[in-house]
């Protein structure tokens, strides 16, 4: 487990954070992908893009030193079943091995939930790999376990 006194928790744009992302998303994906053999890591940017210019795309950073070694990212919208309401659902989220167990995971969600409500959002709806839990952190943070997700590749 590594120091985490010198983390800076922040907000930041696409074009800010793209570069420094490209290799924790790697790591990200051969930790928790599943259908790797098919699927390749292969994000579309414009679409990240076009969600970050109609104010929908919340990237929030945590960086030891300049380096990032952490992300959530979130997309906001009003949920069709809900109207009046606005679901923050993440994206992504990802924390180097060697930073788990120290809060930091807990304190980079407690951070983008408090922006998300400051914008508006209602509900924060974290989703886990099954093989990759952090149940735990999510109930000491007050979610709830609400729904199972199953998954089929066709194609």
């Amino acid at each position: 487990m590594s120091s985490t006194d010198n983390v800076k928790l922040a907000i930041e744009n696409l074009s800010q954070v793209k570069q420094d992302m490209l290799p924790l998303l790697q790591e990200h994906w051969e930790e928790v992908a599943v259908n790797k053999d098919t699927i390749a890591m292969n994000p579309c940017w414009d679409t990240y893009a076009a969600l970050e210019s109609a104010g929908k795309l919340g990237i929030f950073t945590a960086r030891l030193d300049g380096k990032l070694i952490g992300y959530f990212v979130i997309v906001a919208s009003e949920n069709p079943h809900y109207k009046g309401h606005i679901f923050g659902v993440n994206d992504v989220i990802y924390l180097k091995p060697e930073y788990r167990g120290t809060y930091l995971g807990s304190n980079l969600i407690t951070f983008a939930e408090n922006t998300a409500k400051e914008v508006g959002v209602s509900v924060l709806v974290i989703n886990t790999k099954t093989h990759v839990p952090f149940d735990k952190v999510l109930n000491r943070l007050g979610f709830t376990h609400i729904e199972n997700v199953y998954s089929k590749k066709l194609g």
